[in-house]
């Protein structure tokens, strides 16, 4: 796995620094041992460049603040009767992480070690446009059953992270201008939860979290990746030169609102966001919802709507087929301009995975250019439910541990 040094966006750690990269302080060494699962203080040097003395001050100093754990050395048989060197490695269990990935129609809650694993997560069926004070109102009783199965207080929590289904201000962690999340419109997220939570938090959009978990955990070497997510609506994340790109305002990525021409005249059916014509207007899961009732098929989740394809209703598996040329026309215009090496494709429509792909596939491969598609891979999640838990929180932890947050805490122990 992949593991950056600084934070968001994270800058990638290909193997280790040299002695030329100028580590100059504690946050950086700690970062490499982020990297590995453990190091001895002559790895330490080797990869470096410090001196022994420079070595030996900066890992009591990582030790003292309980960042760095002490590991027996192991013994080998046969391999000399010398002692063999004691090493150390992050200390991922002093406090824990909360993250909760909310989509349209659900959320999930997870605690994460300091590493980024998840440890246990919560499913609940959860309605964004019930607004903030609703949905967060769910988020806070699966924390607390999270800390309390863990043996965690509040007062153990290091970082909070959350992801949403709508256009996001990462700096200020506000949702901004939402098409579907009544209420969510500047609403101070970090302030509520700071009446419990002494931490940091972090906002991200869900396709660019599910982006990173994905990119960070499968596909460290893509470089470029594009992530898709199919659910009750449409979007995307990107990584670009191995980092996240949210465009000069957040707004990347929002591909299920650009529009699709259909035949002529057709202006297409009204989005959600007040336009005509959407990738998700067309395709999204609420769009199938619509025009399966339509034909009479009485069905309320997108999880219905998946399990009639699945089942082979005839009227379901048209609807995917379509979907899948529509997202995959859209999606052919972003390989051509990204020329993405890896696109990831998650969400419950995924789980469609032979109607839909089949368009998807088929459009991407006529439309876009043969450069741009000679060396692309087409995948469906590997992280599935998960992919925007992970995501949050390596995410969360690149930034509680960047190398200029963990100096000046170091610098400074009360703050």
């Amino acid at each position: 796995m992949s593991t950056t040094s600084a934070g968001l966006p994270g800058t990638p750690l290909d193997g280790a620094p040299s002695p030329s990269a100028g580590i100059v302080g504690p946050g950086e060494l700690l970062a490499l041992f982020r990297s590995r699962p453990a190091l001895t203080r002559a790895e330490v040097m080797t990869l470096t460049g410090l001196s022994r003395s420079t070595v030996n001050q900066r890992i009591d100093l990582l030790q003292d603040a309980g960042l760095l754990v002490a590991r027996e050395p192991d013994v080998v048989p046969g391999r000399g009767r010398g002692r063999p060197s004691a090493s150390f490695a992050f200390n991922e269990d002093q406090g824990v992480l909360l993250v909760c990935d909310i989509g349209a129609t659900a959320l999930r809650a997870a605690i994460c070690d300091l590493s980024g694993r998840v440890l246990r997560d919560l499913p609940l069926t959860s309605d964004v446009t019930e607004g903030p004070e609703a949905v967060l109102s769910r988020v806070d009783p699966l924390f607390a059953e999270l800390l309390r199965t863990a043996g965690r207080g509040p007062e153990d929590v290091r970082g909070i992270a959350l992801s949403v289904p709508g256009p996001v201000d990462h700096e200020q962690a506000t949702v901004v201008s939402p098409p579907i999340m009544t209420g969510w419109d500047r609403y101070d997220i970090r302030g509520r939860f700071a009446r419990t939570y002494t931490c940091p938090l972090l906002l991200e959009k869900d396709a660019t979290a599910m982006a990173w978990g994905e990119y960070r955990t499968h596909y460290p070497d893509a470089d470029t990746l594009l992530m898709l997510k199919l659910g009750t609506g449409v979007g995307a994340g990107i990584i670009a030169g191995g980092r996240i790109h949210r465009g000069a305002d957040g707004a990347a990525g929002d591909i299920g609102h650009t529009q699709v021409t259909g035949a002529e005249g057709d202006a297409g059916p009204l989005c959600r966001c007040g336009n005509r014509g959407c990738v998700e207007a067309r395709a999204g899961g609420w769009a199938m919802l619509r025009d399966l009732a339509a034909a009479g098929r009485d069905l309320s989740t997108v999880d219905e709507v998946v399990e009639r394809i699945r089942t082979a209703d005839p009227v379901a598996v048209g609807l995917a087929r379509t979907a899948g040329r529509v997202l995959g026309t859209a999606l052919a215009e972003t390989v051509n301009i990204l020329n993405p090496r890896v696109v990831v494709v998650g969400g419950q429509l995924a789980e469609a995975e032979e109607q839909i792909f089949a368009g998807l596939r088929e459009m991407v491969y006529s439309r876009s250019l043969p450069l741009a598609t000679r060396r692309l891979e087409l995948h469906r999640s590997r992280l599935d439910v998960r992919a925007g838990s992970v995501g949050l929180a390596l995410l969360l932890a690149d930034h509680i541990f960047a190398p200029t947050t963990v100096d000046a805490a170091l610098a400074d122990p009360a703050s």
